[in-house]
């Protein structure tokens, strides 16, 4: 079972005396910047020249600087910039800015698991990693609550690095819901896995899978968008708050066999195996190699396969019936950019 952390079990004078720097202000960013303050942390914004994040940092009332003033400033340093982005900014602007006894932290392993940031030995290396998108991070601790957070210690330099990761995520709001101790290795390589293989890579060839399939058969397009992608979210909110088992026992005894008899047959052996083989190339590092070298030469497979899920015949049938249903998108936000980029 894992070790699972609340607010008694934190040492809060392990932060409040530390000076913390934000890199990054993005979705991320925001919320435990502006957390930390309220915790009562010193806490300062590091943002590259002429980021358009500098005047929203300003306005919240948070010291903003240079990353390499932040970084040379503070005790605690977060890396909050998008994952393919994070290992030049580290080179340029913050290994030359550490001083021994530092804190670097991350609140995904990414760059750490697959070596694309070495830290000096003199300082702390760990993780803070929220389990829910910035907006919700501000959210619930402004309401009193917090989100679920894993820590993990790569680096343990000073011998107060689980405290102070701990301590860290007390003041984001995380130990109020429960903090769960974790490695670097076992939070990317989970991480990686399920975004690829579930909730975003599987969930959409899915849809899309399923839609095509009843258009092919001669089905109406709104037909088979609301029975393919609409639904969908009605099913992962009772997943989300009872289990499968929950969602079961909420559905008709016709879908529940359905579940039970066909679910096997979409996603059979050889659907697992491929799951394994995409596990493999996340633990061997060939995912990240990848998509890195995707990254530094521009893009351009990356844009055309988004292009072409947004022009999939799926999207053009989904907005216009939105556009029947604005409640759905009332008084939502963009949750992109979850890793907290600088924007």
């Amino acid at each position: 079972m894992a070790n699972i952390y609340y607010e008694a079990d934190v040492n809060r004078s392990l932060i409040s005396d530390k000076k913390v720097a934000i890199l990054g202000y993005g979705s991320q960013g925001h919320a435990h910047a502006l957390n930390l303050k309220e915790s009562g942390v010193d806490v300062r914004v590091g943002l590259r020249d002429g980021s358009s994040s500098a005047a929203k940092a300003s306005e919240a009332g948070l010291a903003v600087q240079s990353i390499a003033d932040a970084t040379a400033e503070a005790d605690v340093i977060m890396m909050l910039m998008p994952d393919t982005e994070m290992g030049g900014i580290y080179t340029e602007h913050v290994e030359p800015n550490l001083s021994d006894g530092n804190a670097i932290f991350f609140a995904h392993g990414f760059n750490i698991r697959f070596d694309l940031i070495t830290p000096p030995a003199g300082v702390d290396v760990c993780m803070v990693a929220p389990k829910g998108p910035g907006h919700l991070v501000r959210r619930t601790y402004v309401e009193g609550g917090g989100v679920p957070a894993l820590i993990a210690v790569e680096q343990d330099a000073t011998g107060t690095a689980k405290g102070l990761a701990l301590a860290y995520a007390d003041a984001i709001g995380g130990a109020r819901a429960g903090v769960i101790e974790t490695t670097f290795t076992e939070e990317t390589e989970t991480d990686l896995f399920g975004e690829q293989a579930v909730l975003c890579g599987g969930t959409t060839a899915l849809v899309q899978a399923g839609f095509e399939t009843l258009i092919e058969a001669g089905y109406q397009p709104e037909v088979a968008y609301f029975e393919c992608l609409h639904e969908l979210k009605l099913i992962v909110d009772l997943m989300y708050e009872e289990g499968i088992a929950g969602m079961r026992y909420s559905v008709s005894d016709t879908a529940e066999y359905g579940d039970l008899t066909r679910g096997p047959r979409i996603v059979n052996d050889a659907v697992k195996a491929e799951m394994k083989t995409i596990l493999t190339e996340i633990q061997e590092g060939q995912f990240a190699e990848e998509w890195v070298a995707e990254s530094r030469s521009g893009r351009a497979n990356f844009h055309k396969l988004e292009a072409e899920g947004h022009d999939h015949p799926i999207e053009k049938v989904g907005a216009d019936l939105r556009a029947m249903m604005p409640w759905i998108s009332q008084g939502k936000q963009s949750v992109r950019d979850t890793s907290g980029g600088q924007g």
